[in-house]
């Protein structure tokens, strides 16, 4: 049995693996720090070019979060020393900004999470550094399509298993690898919270989503087999067949009558290629 736990206002919350279900102040707080995350992956969009460092990226991330009163939740986090994550080409999740120069034809993940009076607006999108591939842009749209369809099964009463079943599915019929992995999680005060939420699932499984939970849908989608491995430096994850490999995240609610996107570009800017 999973167990849930009615949170709201200045409560103290522990990580305990019980799955909280927050009221009003707690949306408020959450559409506020999504907002801000939304709003500097659209200035990202305004970056990333070929001759570009993607330590220079990090740099304006870490300057747009501080100039708004907000902290890079990333930065000291397990003694990760980045305001983001910049994961290219083959590079499914967690990639270290630093000297790397973006060439023209890659596809970058820019993954932010800004903490905004005590709450984590996380999410992250797919960049394309001058003109890719068409085998790049394919995966690129898949995944966010899977990103979408997972949120689409986020429904009050329907299972956590539904997610990943949904976004499986899609990602199968064009054979790309679901990467198993990473996964989503349960965030609020809370960076990492349960439930955790894979992307490969069967439908039906897992704790009932209820009206007041908050959680992320970040699926990792390769072009090839969908396995993973990490590299030395105990943070970047590459495909293991060296493979392209796209990511999209969301920070959702469960309502009533649905669900809530947090971190939904204000300028439409949520799949490129951005204008």
């Amino acid at each position: 049995m999973h167990e849930y736990q009615l949170v709201d206002g200045d409560q103290t919350v522990l990580r305990d693996g019980t799955i909280k279900l927050h009221g009003p102040d707690g949306f408020d707080a959450m559409r506020k720090a999504g907002r801000l995350a939304a709003e500097i992956l659209d200035a990202c969009a305004d970056l990333v070019r070929p001759g570009v460092t993607t330590g220079s990226i990090d740099d304006a991330v870490r300057g747009m979060m501080l100039d708004a009163g907000a902290i890079p939740a990333t930065l000291g986090y397990r003694g990760y020393a980045h305001s983001s994550c910049i994961s290219i080409n083959h590079v499914i999740c967690h990639g270290i900004p630093g000297d790397k120069v973006l060439k023209d034809g890659d596809i970058l993940n820019i993954d932010v999470t800004p903490l905004v009076d005590g709450w984590h607006g996380d999410s992250s999108r797919m960049f394309y550094a001058g003109e890719p591939s068409l085998k790049a842009r394919k995966l690129v749209e898949v995944t966010y399509e899977c990103l979408m369809l997972g949120i689409a099964a986020a429904q009050p009463g329907a299972r956590l298993g539904d997610i990943g079943a949904a976004i499986e599915a899609h990602a199968n019929k064009f054979r790309y690898g679901v990467v198993r992995e990473f996964c989503g999680h349960g965030l609020g005060r809370l960076f990492h919270d349960a439930p955790e939420v894979v992307h490969a699932a069967k439908a039906g499984t897992g704790p009932e989503l209820k009206p007041g939970m908050f959680f992320t849908i970040e699926p990792m989608i390769n072009l090839g087999k969908p396995w993973a491995k990490v590299l030395g430096d105990g943070w970047t994850a590459v495909t293991r067949d060296k493979s392209l490999s796209a990511q999209f995240e969301h920070s959702i609610a469960i309502t009533e009558t649905g669900n809530e996107i947090f971190t939904k570009s204000p300028t439409g800017r949520d799949c490129p290629p951005y204008v």
